[in-house]
């Protein structure tokens, strides 16, 4: 028997999103779904994170992060905006969830998700949290003296311990319970995969089909060969544009110079917590079979990438494509050294481009000057990693954006730019 646990706090508008749809996934799924209230900070605690990991992150990074959520908002039809004071403690509040089940948790948990995000009430106060119970026909004891139980106390401490305990590391967290089996996925925006489990590899739809109004044009691709997401993007980008009559341009930049432009760690997976270097690990997998494409992580990771990035600039611009595809599959699929010259120059002859490429690689000023240029670039445009897209100056950040990438290419103009 299958069943599917939701973790989430009401301070997270990503398990926000996730919540407006996961009830749906799970009818269509015929799957048992089980919501289950945890304390984010005590999650952040558990595993030595910061207790804002947003706090930590660039600039680029946040402001890539809040269109992304203004966006997926938009095409869920959900309105999300934020309360002045955020984020709020949200103890009383996920401990109140814990003092109802069944239907009436679900109702509760999405009463508390409309008073943050869409009506900016202060869900830390027990005032409010009464008055949201008597809305809902339920005892304003509840939120009042029911709070200090220690057996609610004990519930919310103990929900936390068990997604600790199932590699959870943020919301929303999905885990798929099949017997002994635990599967996590992590994100509101990983709710196709989590349906494509239940349903033995099913392929839902991500998003209702768009017409286009203002097809063509162009679409910039930035990536580094050290990326296995600019990899999987690799595999699809060409797919996509076509589909919309656009031009995709490959721009190669030097990823670890970015980072360190911006102040992210030049690895980041290396950088994060065990449970979730475990599970990016995975996700990369996951993305690999979505796609139907082949994946392997290489023995040798991370990679320099800085003469291959050179040489995709030394080729003539026509081959940079072929190029590329075969640099990024002799390192994503094959295990291939792509730092070593001598596997280079055979791909370079297998896309037939010019032998003496290579060389101009190595010595030549023009291919060095084009990348730091490339790279300069991608800073000031406000990118934070690879592979980044940019469509009419949008600019849309990692390979699960691709559907959103489809829509701008179609001529949908996302919210908050």
């Amino acid at each position: 028997m299958k069943r599917l646990i939701f973790y989430y706090d009401v301070v997270c508008p990503y398990a926000y999103l996730a919540s407006t749809r996961i009830e749906a996934l799970a009818r269509r799924a015929g799957i048992e779904l089980e919501w289950e209230p945890i304390l984010l900070g005590g999650v952040y605690r558990a595993l030595g994170s910061p207790d804002r990991p947003s706090s930590a992150m660039p600039a680029a990074k946040m402001r890539l992060g809040a269109l992304d959520l203004q966006r997926f908002a938009a095409l869920y039809g959900v309105p999300l905006s934020f309360p002045a004071e955020h984020p709020r403690r949200t103890v009383e509040a996920m401990r109140l969830c814990h003092a109802v089940s069944g239907p009436d948790r679900v109702r509760l948990t999405h009463a508390l998700y409309r008073a943050y995000f869409r009506e900016h009430r202060d869900i830390s106060d027990r005032a409010v949290l009464a008055d949201i119970c008597e809305s809902l026909g339920l005892p304003r004891a509840l939120a009042e003296a029911r709070l200090d139980d220690a057996d609610l106390k004990d519930a919310l401490r103990a929900a936390t311990d068990r997604a600790v305990a199932d590699g959870v590391f943020g919301v929303p967290g999905m885990v798929i319970v099949r017997g002994e089996s635990r599967t996590l996925f992590w994100g509101q925006d990983r709710l196709h995969l989590v349906e494509a489990a239940l349903s033995d590899g099913a392929r839902p739809t991500l998003l209702p089909a768009l017409a286009p109004s203002r097809p063509g044009g162009e679409l910039d691709f930035f990536y580094d060969f050290s990326s296995p997401y600019a990899y999987l993007a690799s595999t699809q980008i060409e797919r996509v544009a076509e589909a919309r009559g656009a031009q995709v341009r490959f721009r190669p930049f030097l990823l670890g110079a970015l980072f360190k432009a911006i102040g992210t760690p030049v690895v980041p997976i290396q950088a994060a917590s065990e449970p979730k270097r475990r599970y990016l690990a995975r996700d990369a997998t996951d993305w690999a079979s979505w796609w139907k494409v082949p994946f392997s992580w290489p023995s040798r990771f991370p990679m320099r990438t800085v003469l291959p990035l050179r040489l995709v600039l030394a080729v003539d611009e026509p081959l940079r494509p072929a190029l590329t595809h075969a640099i990024f599959r002799a390192y994503w699929s094959s295990d291939r050294d792509i730092s070593d010259p001598s596997v280079l120059a055979e791909l370079v002859k297998e896309v037939g481009a010019d032998p003496a490429a290579l060389a101009r690689a190595e010595s030549d000023p023009a291919p060095k000057a084009a990348l730091f240029s490339a790279t300069d670039e991608a800073v000031k445009l406000g990118i934070c990693g690879a592979p980044t897209f940019v469509v009419r100056g949008q600019l849309f950040w990692g390979q699960d954006r691709l559907e959103l990438v489809d829509r701008a290419l179609a001529g949908w103009e996302p919210p908050g730019l």
